[in-house]
């Protein structure tokens, strides 16, 4: 008569404690990652109006030095760069401080669509760049390309009256 001794169980799996445990741990990186990726995708999509504004800029000093006043509609610039997909883009540009064109602009984009929590923001520039108190994109947390970045580099807190080239 043989005996056979049992067999020992060989494990082919894992248990529910350890798949619990697993997704518990994805859920907190997941919880921490996201909303970093979303305000890193906004940040992305305010750069592009950033980068649209600064070439709307160039072309409207090429325009003042060709035809002596600024442009007063988009279509006459030679705008090198796409216009922003997530933004409104009017089509004419408004006087600005002066309220002449011969010496003054402004442009505001908007922010259309659906933007990660953020919502409804306008980024605005002037003959004179970025206009911060006419912009309301300082107002949605940390998403601005440029406040964060030079407030970073002087380590400010972004409420020292940098940047003021305006006087409005």
């Amino acid at each position: 008569m043989t005996y056979q001794l049992p067999r020992p169980r060989t494990r082919k799996g894992f248990t529910l404690v350890e798949l619990a445990v697993v997704i518990v741990i994805i859920g907190v990186l997941a919880a921490f990652g996201v909303p970093r990726f979303l305000k890193s995708v906004e940040r992305s999509k305010a750069s592009e109006a950033f980068a649209f504004l600064a070439a709307v800029r160039s072309s409207q000093e090429r325009f003042l030095a060709q035809y002596g006043t600024y442009s007063d509609k988009v279509s006459n610039l030679d705008i090198q760069v796409p216009a922003p997909a997530y933004f409104s883009v009017p089509t004419t540009i408004d006087a600005g401080a002066s309220g002449e064109l011969q010496d003054s602009w402004t442009l505001t984009l908007t922010r259309t669509g659906a933007s990660a929590g953020y919502g409804a923001y306008t980024v605005t520039f002037t003959d004179q760049g970025y206009d911060k108190a006419n912009s309301t994109i300082d107002t949605m947390g940390d998403i601005n390309p440029i406040s964060n970045s030079s407030a970073n580099s002087t380590g400010g807190g972004g409420s020292g009256g940098s940047g003021g080239s305006g006087g409005s």
